[in-house]
């Protein structure tokens, strides 16, 4: 079991807790570089997704999982983000620019949709994202002159400055950098004031007002800030399909991200991840237990959606904390064998949720 010593306050604030954090994402980085040549390009391609969604996860996990408002519409700012990366880069603008335009526009989108949301919140609030959704998905198929319509818009491979990223190699390595970026990105946020402020504002609105936080702004500025890291995760996909289409932003890819972080664990910055690899390999996994299924399931349609459904349930019912709490026990129980206490995590319930482990 590790126990830190802590002898200042700037140890509270760094992002490496300690020198074993440091080794393993260190160890995990430098895995991730090498994917490329350690894997085939199907693989290679499957790690790409996770990347992508990982980066969808943290946008809904700033909004659901540390300002505690619910959205089941956030496909419509991944719509966005990637209708306005394949419009820009169609038109001759670099990557990184079009990109930035993405995260901007999808933010701007984002503050619309959070400021008549101010006025409602719970099962209320997930009807008007809900709603937003749909309204986006249908603007999408009706402006045909710039996202052409129900026919689709292909997409070209990022170019930096005169270089493509054409390969699945490159544009990888482009999905892995932004990933990071995104992910350092959003654990400085946690750290900071802004940060804190959503978490409050998670735990007890109530409370949160009453030490000065300004829940408007706060809520507004969570909205645009997970609208754009959303925003951004459209624009990599976007270039990942190389074309896209209304239907692939509808209810169904809001559905599949919140899957993604409840499963992953709400709360949790590495919650997104384990979400999105739990997102891209559970239908490989249906896939090849269709075989061992008798005719009349494994062939049946919704097999998939059903699959799903009973995820979800099972861990809204037995396992609240998602994959990564599952991992925490598992890790816990084996730094403590043999003196591992079964019910030790029965009290984390009566701790607020700020102090989930993060």
């Amino acid at each position: 079991m590790r126990f830190l010593f802590k002898t200042s306050y700037a140890q509270d604030y760094r992002l490496a807790k300690h020198g074993g954090q440091v080794f393993w994402y260190g160890l995990l980085l430098a895995v991730l570089l090498a994917a490329p040549w350690l894997v085939g390009p199907y693989w290679t391609s499957q790690i790409t997704f996770v990347l992508i969604y990982s980066i969808a996860g943290l946008g809904l996990m700033v909004l659901s999982g540390y300002t505690g408002l619910l959205s089941i519409g956030h496909a419509a700012f991944l719509g966005v983000g990637a209708y306005t990366q394949a419009a820009l880069t169609s038109r001759g603008w670099p990557f990184p620019v079009a990109l930035f335009a993405a995260a901007g526009l999808s933010a701007s989108v984002g503050v619309v949709v959070g400021l008549p949301a101010l006025r409602v919140k719970g099962i209320y609030l997930a009807v008007a994202t809900l709603a937003f959704g749909f309204i986006v998905e249908e603007v999408m198929a009706r402006w045909a002159s710039i996202t052409g319509g129900n026919s689709g818009l292909s997409v070209k491979a990022p170019t930096f400055f005169g270089w493509t990223a054409g390969s699945a190699e490159s544009f990888y390595m482009v999905v892995l950098v932004v990933c990071v970026i995104v992910t350092v990105g959003v654990l400085n946020l946690l750290r900071s004031s802004t940060g804190r402020a959503f978490i409050a504002i998670r735990d007890s609105e109530i409370s949160a007002q009453s030490m000065g936080i300004h829940l408007a702004r706060y809520k507004t500025m969570s909205f645009a800030l997970s609208a754009a890291i959303v925003g951004i995760a459209g624009a990599l996909y976007a270039h990942k399909l190389r074309f896209i289409s209304p239907e692939q932003f509808g209810i169904a890819q809001s559905l599949d991200l919140l899957l993604l972080v409840v499963v992953g664990g709400l709360g949790s910055v590495h919650g997104a991840f384990f979400g999105a690899i739990f997102l891209i390999t559970m239908p490989q996994l249906i896939a090849l237990g269709k075989d061992w299924l008798p005719t009349a399931i494994g062939q049946a349609a919704g097999l998939q959606a059903v699959v799903f459904g009973a995820v979800l349930m099972g861990f809204v019912m037995f396992e609240p904390t998602g994959l990564y709490g599952r991992w925490v026990k598992l890790r816990t129980y084996l730094e403590l064998f043999p003196t591992f206490r079964r019910g030790m995590f029965r009290r984390q319930k009566s701790f607020q949720k700020s102090e989930r482990v993060r």
